[in-house]
């Protein structure tokens, strides 16, 4: 089958990605080699991404993979899980022939740097068949021909770097391997004319899920001897390799993070689950200050509570530096009323390090005033420089919220973008404490 050019974005002198990810969106994505912990692998692996469907049944004019939600399409996140993988080479995105110049204008906007465009076909195998191709076509150079190929869904955005690994390394070893899930409902064959015909027996049966993964010279070949009739009709690579290679396939039971977004309402669920793993974790600044020290203690049993992490550190500083990317939120503890410079510093950090890019990150500036203090009413220069700040950082993803605690009278919060917050003065301290962790987890889901 001929296959038409593929599409680079950039020179494509970026292959490698040093990445450790905690799960499918944390954000250690730029750590050096040395610093990498996890499974690793030593033979090339490359990835086929079908992105060429419709989309019709999220009953949306735009096709499913590139709808937005927090910012970004949703293929652009499938993708992120890929580039974070330290031994993922490539990454061959194949898309209709008009959603090609989309496709290069979202690699383009969110940096990705792994991936090439290839134009699709009229058929899920034919996409598929021409992305493979692609990655061993003449005039590639050897080291980058992959020894395995991982086919995956765009569609699918949460799929982890140790399940890759399983995936990767049983296809080197048998030829072929995929992911499989219990089936959650009977399945039943039907009469011609609308009646059950038989069932089958669920126990005994599995449904099969992507990722799969496959040697190169399996997969190839496979396309290469397959009919007609395959193409047009087949969705299974498995029964390719099986039928026309003889090679059966090693099956691995997947997490149930592996849904697929089909519908309309599985965006919204692909969204809340996001900014669940996004606001999981925090870092707080204490900037060496006892009674930031204090608060932490208090936050990180409340967060620890709740199932979240919360890393305490006196600044981000030397070795400290790894907070800013591994977290997404950070909580900046002061008592100097007029010290925005620290909050500048944590900005200025993020945006060396590119860390906003594909998701937002939140800083939570917590100022710890005193009795004698004036109120917020009384400080309107201060105010105005916070949503100025709040204003500008906004436009670069970050998203800045000031908590002033006023003890023992009240606390009042005030924030770049939403409306002030009381924590009444004849409330107990213990529901002045619940109500701080509310208040710190709402903020960091909101994004």
């Amino acid at each position: 089958m001929e296959v038409s050019s593929v599409y680079v974005q950039g020179d494509g002198s970026e292959h490698d990605r040093p990445a450790h990810p905690r799960a499918f969106l944390t954000g250690e994505d730029r750590k050096s080699d040395h610093l990498r912990v996890g499974p690793y692998v030593d033979f090339p692996v490359s990835v086929v991404l079908p992105a060429g469907g419709s989309g019709e049944r999220t009953g949306l004019q735009t096709p499913k993979q590139f709808c937005p939600f927090l910012g970004r399409p949703l293929i652009s996140y499938t993708i992120e899980s890929f580039e974070r993988v330290s031994w993922i080479q490539t990454i061959m995105v194949v898309v209709a022939k008009e959603n090609i110049g989309l496709m290069m204008d979202i690699i383009q906007q969110f940096q990705h740097k792994k991936v090439r465009v290839v134009p699709g076909g009229s058929t899920r195998h034919r996409s598929i068949c021409n992305g493979v191709v692609a990655l061993g076509e003449e005039g590639r150079p050897a080291a980058d021909k992959p020894k395995v190929v991982i086919i995956h869904d765009a569609v699918r955005p949460f799929v982890d770097e140790d399940f890759l690994y399983k995936i990767a390394v049983a296809a080197k070893e048998q030829g072929a391997a995929g992911a499989i899930r219990p089936l959650v409902s009977t399945v039943i064959a039907t009469t011609s004319e609308g009646y059950l015909d038989h069932s089958l027996e669920r126990a005994k049966y599995r449904a099969s899920e992507m990722p799969q993964g496959f040697t190169y010279d399996v997969i190839y070949q496979a396309y290469q001897r397959c009919t007609e009739s395959d193409f047009e009709f087949g969705t299974e690579c498995l029964h390719l390799a099986l039928q026309y290679c003889g090679t059966n396939a090693k099956l691995i039971d997947g997490p149930p993070t592996l849904w697929k977004v089909t519908y309309k309402r599985d965006l919204a669920a692909a969204e809340s689950i996001i900014k669940e793993t996004l606001s999981q974790s925090a870092c707080l600044i204490t900037g060496g200050l006892e009674v930031g020290v204090t608060l932490g203690k208090f936050l990180q049993k409340a967060f620890g509570s709740l199932d979240m992490e919360l890393n305490v550190t006196p600044d981000l500083m030397g070795d400290n530096v790894r907070y800013l990317l591994k977290d997404w939120n950070f909580i900046l503890v002061s008592v100097s009323p007029s010290c925005l410079s620290e909050v500048e510093a944590i900005l200025t950090a993020l945006q060396a390090e590119n860390r906003a890019l594909l998701n937002p990150a939140v800083i939570i500036w917590m100022h710890l005033s005193g009795t004698d203090e004036p109120s917020t009413s009384g400080r309107p220069a201060e105010s105005a420089a916070l949503i100025s700040l709040a204003s500008t950082a906004k436009l670069r993803n970050i998203l800045l919220y000031g908590i002033r605690l006023h003890q023992p009278e009240r606390s009042v919060m005030t924030s770049g973008r939403t409306q002030p917050q009381h924590f009444s003065h004849n409330q107990t301290k213990k529901t002045s404490e619940d109500h701080l962790t509310f208040v710190l987890f709402a903020v960091m889901y909101e994004h």
